[in-house]
């Protein structure tokens, strides 16, 4: 359930959820048919968890698993040409233990990065539904929750994200911006608690175009674009740079 009392029991019930029949018969579709590439793979074919230390300083929230990529190999943005983009970005950008991410337990690990998404399963065409966006809602926000504690950075990658994660961090007690801020590459916005007191904090949002293969070949997005981002939320979140 979205109440787990930490994130390895917050992953485990992520990993079995079959709240939406038209994911789940999607996901489970893909890993029947496979790609010729990878027959000789058992997919995941489940709704695939967040990734990264439950300490992070630095959330990435991407979009929804591919049904070649996360579906089969059951970690986010592993197995994908997104994946590719980005951890190599990471790596870049001294957040990744390696430059790519082929499955679980390749050897990767995030250095005060955790990854996460609004949609948990591999949606048909990369298009989760609005509905399927807010019954997966839950999980992400208390995701948040439990990374709230060490959390200064967000990087939202690409507007479906972005709209998903503004009403999250509104219910989470995050003061949005009138009018609500607006989704583009190297947007940046500094949220603070509405709670106040001494303890009052800050968070800032900063979004980034997705490594899409599409955004990635036509040139929308360059790997220069995307460690800059990468980068300059690190350090707004307080985390070394290599």
């Amino acid at each position: 359930m979205a109440t787990a009392a930490g994130l390895d029991g917050l992953d485990e019930a992520v990993s079995v959820c079959r709240a939406c029949p038209r994911l789940v018969a999607w996901r489970e579709e893909a890993a029947r048919t496979k790609r010729k590439a990878f027959l000789d793979w058992s997919y995941w074919a489940r709704p695939v968890p967040g990734f990264g230390p439950a300490d992070a300083a630095l959330a990435v929230v991407g979009l929804a698993p591919a049904a070649h990529g996360g579906n089969r190999t059951g970690r986010v943005f592993t197995g994908d040409p997104s994946g590719d983009a980005l951890f190599a970005a990471l790596y870049d950008t001294g957040l990744a233990s390696q430059p790519t991410a082929t499955h679980r337990g390749d050897g990767m690990e995030l250095h005060g990065v955790r990854i996460t998404m609004p949609v948990h399963c591999a949606p048909p065409a990369n298009r989760p539904t609005t509905a399927e966006r807010d019954t997966c809602r839950p999980w992400l926000a208390r995701e948040l929750e439990l990374l709230a504690p060490t959390l200064r950075t967000i990087v939202v990658l690409g507007g479906f994200a972005w709209q998903a994660l503004l009403p999250v961090l509104a219910d989470a007690g995050w003061r949005l911006p009138r009018p609500r801020p607006v989704f583009g590459h190297g947007a940046e916005v500094l949220l603070t608690d509405v709670r106040g007191g001494a303890g009052r904090r800050e968070l800032r949002l900063v979004g980034g175009y997705h490594p899409s293969q599409r955004n990635m070949f036509t040139g929308t997005l360059t790997p220069a674009m995307l460690r800059e981002v990468l980068g300059r939320a690190a350090a707004t979140a307080g985390l070394p740079r290599r």
